[in-house]
């Protein structure tokens, strides 16, 4: 008996449709391995399709007031709400995740951020009207930068959806939404969801692969290309979107340095930095990956974190008692597992180091310790569930090596000293340095890194602000 594939398809213009030269892609469950459904690979027919529906809906969204992009918003947020179980279920088989933790730590973030961006459309603030010339009176006016293009990653598609379409949309912009090809079920859920609230043309979903990406970066509509994903992508959205100057939003890899002196409280510590570490298999840009730990602590601590590593548990979607689920496809699986392959002699495997099951991509919790700075597992993004341990002998050189890569999006400090914690913050190159705790984010704050982490901000009022432009209005009193 053969079980027939759900048929996933393209939200443009307020009609879901195939793509124009009707080419798919297979959708896999990482949990299982298995195909579930298939996918519209879109074409340049498809991109223009999108981007002219997203054209022509911007002028009546554009001039929406802020009060009624408001209330749309708030209306996404409430269905998104009502249909979390469906949401949540599109989500897990896209990624394999558990459907316990996706419903209590993924969908009530979404919903908070969809309703901070609904608040923040009617709080646009700016330097108040002035006579800055004698006879003149200047305004600053913040107005929506037009059609956005937008491509989400695989590790959270649908967090990182909200995070790209709601500051858009709150600001009076026109959306075309990529998922990323490995994961756009959820996506087009929230399309076929959001269809009832939004004029037709405002979002758009477009399913693909990296050469759609491509197209929609490219592409001459969009005034400005968003983007969630690997460094390599990044560089390659910055410089196709410099030939027509178009505006490039960049959130992008992560190697984030756990920084633990000798007075930190270390059973916390280590539960914490389990916890941050290996939640969503270590799928994120922001994870705990990287300790650094006082030389006087060092043995106690690899010690600690390789048993919370021990005890800490991967499988099904719907065993409750799980932490993550599976690194979200083959490749990625083979590029976990090829670090932990390539480890100099100097490294030691202190838990983990392995694939988990025959069936689907599960990898399991792992601690390496014994490592140097030069290591290519400590340069490098490894973007699984392995948290690598170094020790230092001072303040100077625990931010000798913090710093020491060419990552710089998050950070935390463990220590009961003020003044310790305040110098780290103030010399981690880092966008964001957490205090005695790692990976907790609202929406009021913005997230974003320096170097090659990226530029511009999500979430928070900054996020807003990066899909407005700003217009100097000058008139003149005597006219």
């Amino acid at each position: 008996m053969t079980t027939e594939l759900r048929r996933l398809r393209n939200y443009i213009g307020g009609e879901f449709k195939d793509a124009a030269d009707g080419r798919t892609t297979e959708v896999v469950n990482p949990a299982t391995g298995e195909v579930y459904a298939t996918a519209p690979l879109s074409g340049q027919a498809d991109v223009d399709a999108a981007m002219a529906a997203a054209a022509a809906a911007f002028p009546g969204w554009r001039d929406t007031t802020p009060a009624e992009r408001q209330k749309a918003l708030l209306k996404i947020a409430d269905a998104f709400e009502a249909r979390a179980d469906e949401l949540v279920a599109a989500e897990s088989e896209n990624t394999g995740k558990p459907l316990a933790l996706t419903a209590s730590e993924e969908l009530p973030p979404m919903v908070d951020q969809i309703r901070f961006f609904a608040g923040a459309a009617r709080l646009l603030e700016g330097r108040s009207a002035g006579e800055y010339m004698e006879g003149m009176t200047s305004i600053v006016r913040r107005e929506p930068v037009g059609v956005c293009a937008q491509v989400a990653p695989w590790n959270y598609p649908m967090m990182m959806a909200v995070w790209k379409f709601a500051p858009a949309i709150a600001a009076g912009n026109t959306v075309v939404l990529k998922p990323s090809d490995t994961t756009p079920a959820s996506t087009v859920l929230m399309a076929e969801i959001i269809d009832s609230v939004l004029p037709k043309g405002v979002f758009n979903v477009i399913c693909g692969d990296r050469e759609t990406g491509k197209a929609m970066v490219e592409h001459s509509t969009p005034a400005m290309a968003s983007i969630t994903g690997s460094v390599r992508a990044g560089m390659q959205v910055a410089e196709s979107a410099s030939k027509d100057v178009k505006r490039v939003h960049l959130e992008l890899g992560g190697k984030a340095p756990v920084v633990v002196f000798e007075d930190a409280d270390i059973p916390k510590a280590v539960e914490d930095i389990a916890v941050a570490g290996y939640f969503n298999a270590g799928q994120d840009c922001t994870a705990a990956t990287r300790v650094l730990v006082h030389e006087s602590i060092h043995d106690e601590f690899v010690a600690a974190l390789a048993k919370a590593a021990a005890d800490t548990k991967t499988g099904q979607p719907d065993d409750e008692d799980v932490l993550y689920g599976p690194l979200n496809n083959p490749n990625q699986l083979k590029q976990v597992a090829g670090f932990i392959e390539r480890l100099p002699a100097h490294a030691k495997v202190e838990a983990g180091g392995h694939q988990v099951g025959e069936k689907g991509y599960f990898y399991a919790p792992t601690v390496v310790s014994g490592l140097k700075q030069d290591d290519e597992i400590i340069q490098n993004e490894v973007f699984g569930p392995v948290i690598t341990v170094q020790s230092f002998t001072d303040e100077g050189q625990a931010l000798e090596y913090a710093n020491g890569v060419e990552f710089a999006l998050a950070s935390s400090v463990w220590t009961k000293d003020h003044g310790r914690a305040m110098r780290m913050s103030k010399n981690l190159d880092f966008g964001c340095v957490w205090i005695n705790t790692h990976i907790p984010l609202v929406a009021e704050m913005p997230h974003g890194g320096f170097k090659k982490s990226g530029y511009g901000k999500d979430l928070s009022a900054y996020g807003f602000e990066d899909y407005t432009r700003i217009k100097h209005v000058m008139t003149s009193l005597d006219g």
